[in-house]
Formats: structure tokens, sequence, C-alpha cells
């Protein structure tokens, strides 16, 4: 009787694992289809001639000359600077708001009057459309005539000038940050609250100090957070493309056009969907470089901090 009831209870257990199974196939499969997908369709156009001027040349470009899109893209030298642009943009956003994030999450992860509000306050920015974020930095804080920025330094004897233009790439920086600083303080300071208190003060007890502590306890606990801070904003800030819309359109020249302000240069500029689709395979390789170098950073300073 007790074989018979065990062989029930795994044959249970086995139906139960299976009936998971199914339950998240249809999940996988909506995660392929909107993402594996038009990766694969993007991959295909990459190959062809198409340019919506002429609907009839969306045919294969044939064995022979099909890397020719990408061939033309990588001997054009417009295509490193914009490739250059990406690269600072993301990893200089990436350290700013990793920076200031975590100092505002140490800040509110203490009780202080007034803490409610400050909470809200540094909230607020992540919780604006970007469209409107630019609007705002671009006509309200950055206008030569009569923005706050060239109102103020006219005190400090600097005069009046367009920080869009003087202070291209910048100023994307300033926008950008100013607006994922709170998103990485929120998944920071989650981390924090989830440190438990009893290892603080066995810490305190034993005579760690604020530094120590903060280098051996506090970082390795925020490891995964930070991972996955930094690898959530680093995959959005790659493909930001409605604040460069607004504020610069890429400019001046291509001062500060990313890989995905050139894809729509291309699909609705140059109505050329084939090269347009070369440059998102580019994206892509980008990203996922870009991603990879971050993780094995935070490792190596990860593994390094622990001590002997």
């Amino acid at each position: 009787m007790a074989s018979s009831s065990m062989t029930t209870n795994a044959t249970q257990k086995r139906s139960k694992l299976e009936l998971r199974k199914y339950l998240s196939s249809p999940g996988l499969l909506f995660l392929i289809i909107v993402t594996q997908v038009p990766f694969v369709v993007a991959i295909y156009f990459s190959f062809t001639n198409w340019n919506l001027l002429r609907p009839n040349s969306k045919g294969f470009l044939g064995l022979g000359s099909m890397w020719r899109n990408y061939a033309r893209i990588l001997t054009n030298s417009t295509f490193y600077t914009v490739l250059w642009n990406t690269v600072v943009l993301t990893i200089s956003v990436v350290v700013i708001t990793f920076i200031f994030g975590l100092a505002f999450a140490l800040l509110l992860n203490r009780p202080f009057p007034g803490r409610a509000l400050a909470r809200t306050l540094l909230i607020s920015p992540f919780l604006m459309m970007p469209v409107a974020a630019a609007v705002l930095w671009k006509n309200i804080l950055l206008d030569p005539a009569s923005g706050l920025l060239s109102y103020y330094l006219q005190f400090f004897g600097v005069s009046r000038f367009y920080a869009l233009e003087a202070f291209p790439m910048p100023s994307i920086i300033a926008i950008l940050s100013w607006q994922w600083i709170p998103f990485v303080m929120l998944i920071l300071l989650a981390g924090l609250q989830s440190l438990p208190e009893s290892t603080i003060e066995a810490a305190r007890i034993d005579g760690a100090t604020g530094p120590t502590m903060f280098r051996f306890i506090v970082l390795p606990h925020l490891q995964r957070f930070i991972e996955l801070a930094l690898l959530l904003e680093t995959i959005f800030i790659l493909s930001e493309f409605g604040i460069i819309f607004v504020t610069t359109t890429g400019g001046p020249g291509i001062q500060t056009t990313n890989l995905p302000y050139q894809i729509f240069l291309e699909a609705f500029s140059r109505w050329n969907v084939g090269r347009a689709s070369a440059y998102g395979i580019f994206a892509v390789i980008l990203a996922n470089i870009i991603i990879v170098l971050f993780l094995r950073v935070l490792n190596n300073n990860n593994q390094a901090e622990v001590p002997a």
C-alpha cells in the first residue's frame, strides 16, 4: 500500500511538472513571435535591394551581391561616426545614472524629514514621457532666448547660447541621464531595503566603518540589482530615438545621430528598407557586445572586492 501511494504521488508530481511546461508554452511562443520573427525578417530584408520608391526592387540580391548593403555601410565613414556616437551616448548615460542613482538610493534609504516628498520628486522625471521631457528641456531649459539656463548664466557673465547647438552630445546625455536616474535609483533602493538589518548591526559590532561596510557588505549585496538595472537601461538607451528626434534631429550634422536614428533616416528619409535592415543588424550586434562587456566588468569588480 505504501509503495503504491508513493508511486501515485510521484506520478502526480510528474503530471504537475508537465502541466507547468504546457502553461509556459503560450508565453514562450508569444516571446518568440514578437522578438525572433521580426529579427529574422530584418535579416532577410538586409539581403535585398528593397527601396520604397521602387516597389519592384524587393527581390533578393543574389548570392554574388547579397552582402552589398553591409559592404556599403562598412565602407561609409558616416557609419563609424554613428557607431561612436551610440557607444559614447550609452556608456556615458549608464555611468552617470549609476553614480547618481546609487547616491540617491543611499540617501533615501536613511530616514529623514520629508523623505516621502523627496522620493516622489526624484521619481517624477522617469514618469514623464520622453517626448514631453525633450520638449521641456529644449524650450524651457535650453532655449537661448527664454531658457532658464541662459537666464541664470548671464548673472555669471556668460552670454546667451544654444546648448543643443554648442554642446549637442552633452545636452542629450544630460537629458537622458536626468530621465533615467530614477530608474536606477528605484532598483538599487529596493536592493538596499532587502539588506537584512541584522547584517548591518553585526558589522557595526565588529567595528566596520562606513566605507568598509559599503565596500564589503552593501556592494556585494547589490550585485544582482546593479546588473539588472544596468542591463535594462543599456537596452533602452541603445534604442533611444524620441529625445534625439525632438531636440537635435541627429545634428548638428550627424554629431548626435545614433544607430536607431540612422535606421530611421535610411527607412523613412531615403526609403531604403534593405540598408535600414542592415543597420538594424549592426545595432543588435552592438547591443550584445556592450551588454556582455558591462556584465563582465561588473563580475570582475565584484570578484576583486571579495575579501580573501
